[in-house]
């Protein structure tokens, strides 16, 4: 009985809420920025397409560095990179504040994007460490509820913070986000550990979970007791699998519509709904609270049921290109209508957004997991970055200062539909060895 109890919780789980803690942490400020951002319009008059440059050059910088953040978390360890991250996006929150030009707001969106972006690789590769195989699904897709709960909490809360405490100003809010960074820090260096073996090691871990987490890894013989001491993979393995590039493209488009979406949201209620700051702070939060049962469902789904990832992909963007279309669509005043489109694109947009990530490494060996996660989304995240600055030429300004979105959302539920194109060919079978890829690739088609 104390072995199944083990099983179910242990301090792998407190590894995971950490990890689940410090990428909401991560979320705060780029969320705040994107709240904020019809306000931050007005303040330093910038055009739609500036605000879609401001939005988009995040992401090219958060694209570039989830290169590197993969490579370095697998010849580092994670955890030195992780630490890295939050110290630079910590010390960017507390000059977003101070910002006066867009040139310099420019500047600091760069070295957001290059801090956050040195998070995500590293936390999926600690993942990866920490849970054996048959949790994998289940474990990133609560990790990735971290992508669900800070957009729903931080609209919310920077704009209560705003209205009660700041006299509807936005700068101080920012001051204010520095605080949960330096509280990320402490916990990184506290709890965290690169794998298993090293909490085990300060008496931090029971040998009974350690046998659980590895047994599985032990028998396929990928063992992994410490950094140093694992095989050296030839990243061939995936760079020579055409599924591989599928892949990537599926998850540009995730990341084009999601990032998309949460990037104009808030603009597109204020300038085409004509929502106050307290309004538009609730219903900006709408999509992202339906947004973690639908992430929680899609991890249970592909563990439990369907043990595949590919048909909750399918679901989830088939699902989304008509409620894309629609809430494009629905005219100002309808505010059920508005509420209903908000919950629906909630739901479909992240279905599958935990176990997507799942993917490389249910497909991959455990020593080539960081640097397939960092380069797949690196390149996915150049959706992030093409997204808003292509919406920001489709939205159309009236002569009278309106502003229309419709055209915005097609394009979104275009991408979406590219990216169900990209789940039907997706394969899924484990691939262990540079010959088994040859012969995949052969059969795949891009």
């Amino acid at each position: 009985m104390n072995a199944v109890v083990k099983k179910v919780w242990g301090y792998r789980h407190i590894v995971l809420v950490v990890l689940w803690l410090l990428y909401i942490i991560n979320y705060f400020d780029r969320m705040a920025v994107l709240t904020f951002l019809p306000f931050i319009q007005k303040d330093l008059d910038l055009t739609p397409v500036e605000l879609g440059q401001l939005a988009s050059v995040f992401f090219f910088a958060y694209s570039l560095a989830q290169v590197t953040a993969g490579f370095l978390a697998d010849k580092i360890g994670p955890k030195k990179v992780m630490n890295i991250a939050i110290i630079v996006f910590t010390a960017v929150t507390a000059l977003t504040g101070v910002v006066k030009t867009f040139g310099q707001f420019l500047a600091l969106r760069i070295g957001l994007g290059l801090g956050e972006g040195h998070h995500f690789a590293p936390a999926c590769r600690t993942i990866n460490n920490w849970f054996p195989m048959a949790e994998r699904g289940r474990s990133v897709s609560f990790f990735a509820t971290s992508w669900a709960v800070a957009p729903a909490i931080v609209p919310v809360l920077v704009t209560s913070l705003s209205f009660y405490f700041f006299g509807g100003e936005w700068r101080p809010v920012f001051y204010v986000l520095a605080i949960p960074g330096l509280i990320g820090i402490f916990a990184l260096w506290y709890f965290i550990a690169n794998t298993p073996k090293e909490m085990l090691d300060r008496g931090r871990l029971d040998k009974a979970e350690y046998a659980y987490i590895t047994s599985e890894q032990t028998e396929q013989g990928e063992a992994v007791a410490t950094d140093k001491e694992a095989k050296k993979k030839d990243i061939g393995i995936f760079l020579k699998d055409g599924y591989f590039y599928v892949y990537t493209l599926l998850l540009f488009c995730q990341l084009a519509v999601y990032w998309g979406t949460t990037t104009w949201l808030t603009t597109f209620l204020v300038k085409q709904h004509g929502l106050d700051l307290k309004q538009m702070g609730f219903f900006a939060s709408v999509p992202y609270i339906v947004a973690f049962f639908a992430m929680m469902l899609g991890g249970w789904l592909m563990d439990k049921v369907m043990h595949r990832m590919k048909p909750v992909a399918i679901i989830a963007y088939l699902g989304c290109i008509p409620v894309l279309w629609m809430l494009g669509a629905v005219e100002k005043g309808q505010t059920g209508m508005l509420l209903t489109a908000l919950l629906l694109v909630g739901f479909f947009i992240n279905l599958n957004f935990g176990t997507v990530y799942a993917y490389v490494q249910k497909r991959y060996p455990q020593e080539v997991v960081g640097s397939a996660t960092g380069l797949s989304n690196g390149i996915g995240q150049m959706g992030s970055f093409v997204s808003p600055l292509v919406a920001g030429y489709l939205v159309k300004v009236g002569t009278d200062g309106s502003q229309d979105f419709s055209n915005v959302f097609i394009f979104f539920a275009i991408a979406a539909a590219v990216a169900a194109l990209c789940a039907i060919i997706l394969k899924e079978h484990k691939v262990k060895e540079t010959n088994e890829v040859a012969a995949d690739e052969k059969q795949a088609v891009i």
